[in-house]
């Protein structure tokens, strides 16, 4: 009948608008936030003034110890590029012995200057020669057999300012002659510098049989004129008739 509702039919529910929240309003909400901001009042206001009272006393130490926090930054990240320079450099360099001298075994690092004795021990025919130097190593750093089959024990010392450095004295050579024979059971025990030798050092070395390479002997077996084992003198005697083929290479400039 008209005018009367279907009691069956559900009234249509309004849906809600997208992107729109109901707003819930909180009551008391502008007292809280003044109460806030109040309490932030006095907070700030107590603590700026201690804050400049603890910076004028101590300004100075603060001020000291962030220049010599960035001082010892700046410091340390100009040491890090100039330790990755010179280690690029010493990479692309040895692998051509052939083409060092003095002057570029002046600026290796003394474990660059092990490494490099090393290599030329292995230029010249020493094929099993190795860098032991470090903690323990008893007084050699490096170890290698030359085409005669004599056993070399070596050590080094490296002089940063070359000939101008401190001269080698027979501390050093009181360790090498303790160690070199008993302990590593060298043939031949040697030390090399790119630095000299003081006197008492070469009259002690003469009476133990020590042999000594020193800056100019350095820089002839370096620059590829002769192996140490031609170089120097009174070696004891070969332990092979005959070198193995292949063993000894001469490299002349």
């Amino acid at each position: 009948m008209p005018g009367r509702r279907n009691p069956t039919r559900t009234p249509a529910r309004r849906r809600p608008r997208r992107g729109r929240r109901p707003v819930h309003r909180r009551r008391g909400g502008a007292a809280v936030d003044a109460a806030g901001l109040l309490a932030a009042a006095a907070f700030v206001s107590v603590l700026v003034p201690q804050a400049r009272q603890w910076l004028q006393l101590h300004g100075a130490d603060i001020a000291a110890v962030t220049v010599a926090v960035l001082a010892a930054g700046a410091l340390t990240l100009l040491l890090v590029k100039a330790a990755r320079r010179g280690a690029s450099a010493w990479t692309a360099r040895r692998r051509r012995p052939e083409g060092w001298d003095i002057r570029f075994l002046d600026g290796l690092h003394h474990s660059q200057f092990e490494e490099a004795v090393r290599d030329l021990m292995r230029r010249d025919g020493a094929h099993d020669a190795v860098r032991v130097g470090g903690a323990g190593d008893n007084g050699a750093d490096v170890k290698g057999t030359d085409p005669a089959g004599r056993r070399w024990v070596i050590q080094c010392k490296h002089r940063r300012d070359g000939a101008a450095g401190a001269a080698v004295g027979t501390p050093d050579l009181h360790v090498l002659n303790g160690t070199g024979r008993p302990v590593h059971r060298g043939d031949v025990v040697v030390l090399v510098t790119n630095g000299r030798f003081s006197a008492p050092a070469v009259q002690f070395a003469r009476s133990q049989r020590l042999h000594l390479v020193d800056r100019g002997l350095l820089n002839t077996g370096a620059t590829g004129s002769s192996p140490l084992w031609e170089l120097l003198q009174h070696l004891p005697a070969p332990r092979r008739t005959h070198p193995l083929p292949g063993r000894t290479r001469r490299l002349h400039s």
